[in-house]
């Protein structure tokens, strides 16, 4: 598997931004996953943006004016960006559908990521990175999601606080409203909480309040709050669930827990706390250590050695 969040996309604008000519006059999104790095391009390259639709009824945004257009004769040359190109039957369909502008415009068309054997779709990509994949931009939409496992406190909702964490009548009150943060389009293979089992009833209001589409819902099954301390097994009991079936893909919010979960499981863990996928946790600090990463993120890799430590005693 492989994966890439919002900072590594800039990372490689970045990088490479240099295969681009500076002849272009506007840069158009393919939405929606391309709108992301067409904003960025447009911002690195100091040109105007809009989306492909507003394009091809002949309105380009006017920065700064909400409402108000360029006219579109303004521009010559245009590059229409994508975020990815797998088939590239998205980015054909895309090329049918400004056939009929050829003659006006100078169209290139650019995708930031490409499956190997697929470069010669656009005229211009920024790195090569096989299937299977993430996005952190799409990844809420991904059709493998059924093949994934879920928590649900600050994944699909906001966490509890110190105060509504009283297993009595304040967090029934929290799991039938909590706010919602990150709420997928596609259906889920399971959802696997530390919650106890006897608030499913409550757990599944809330589900089917936000349309959240699943599979299974595996829960705690112990008797109250204290014997969830008692037990510290929320990893463990998350782990369990995801390595027994077909997942690929697990999404957890807690850091130490998201290290833990790959380290029993062996299998890629997204944490939600940094948008990170973690591959191998016990090699995570060691390459921070070695200067892989950027000292910004040193923070995060203290946190690894400590989880590491604590494990080890």
């Amino acid at each position: 598997m492989y994966y890439r969040n919002v900072a590594d996309l800039n990372k490689i604008l970045l990088k490479r931004l240099n295969i681009l000519p500076r002849e272009f006059d506007l840069i158009v999104g393919v939405p929606r996953s391309g709108m992301l790095p067409a904003n960025l391009l447009a911002l690195y390259l100091n040109r105007p943006y809009t989306d492909l639709h507003s394009f091809l009824n002949g309105h380009i945004y006017k920065a700064g004016e909400r409402g108000q257009f360029f006219d579109i004769k303004a521009f010559k040359n245009v590059l229409v960006v994508d975020d990815s190109v797998a088939s590239g039957s998205a980015m054909e369909k895309v090329k049918a559908a400004l056939k009929d502008l050829n003659d006006a415009f100078n169209f290139r068309y650019c995708a930031i990521y490409m499956v190997p054997g697929k470069e010669k779709t656009v005229d211009y990509f920024f790195e090569t990175v096989p299937l299977p994949r993430y996005f952190q931009w799409n990844i809420m939409n991904h059709t493998t999601l059924e093949k994934a496992c879920f928590d649900i406190d600050g994944v699909l909702c906001v966490d509890p606080t110190e105060d509504q964490n009283d297993d009595g009548p304040k967090y029934r009150e929290f799991v039938l409203n909590a706010p919602p943060l990150f709420i997928p389009g596609a259906k889920i293979g399971t959802i696997v909480t530390s919650r106890l089992e006897k608030y499913r009833p409550e757990t599944e209001a809330w589900l089917q309040k936000y349309n959240i589409r699943y599979n299974k819902l595996v829960m705690l099954d112990l008797p109250n709050k204290e014997a969830r301390q008692k037990a510290n097994s929320h990893a463990t009991h998350k782990a369990n669930e995801y390595k027994s079936g077909p997942y690929v893909l697990m999404i957890e919010s807690d850091l130490n827990q998201a290290m833990e979960i790959n380290r029993i499981t062996k299998k890629p863990v997204l944490c939600t706390e940094n948008f990170e996928m973690i591959y191998d946790a016990e090699s995570v600090y060691y390459n921070f250590k070695s200067g892989k990463y950027f000292p910004f993120l040193r923070e995060f890799a203290l946190k690894v050695r400590n989880k590491l430590r604590k494990m080890k005693k």
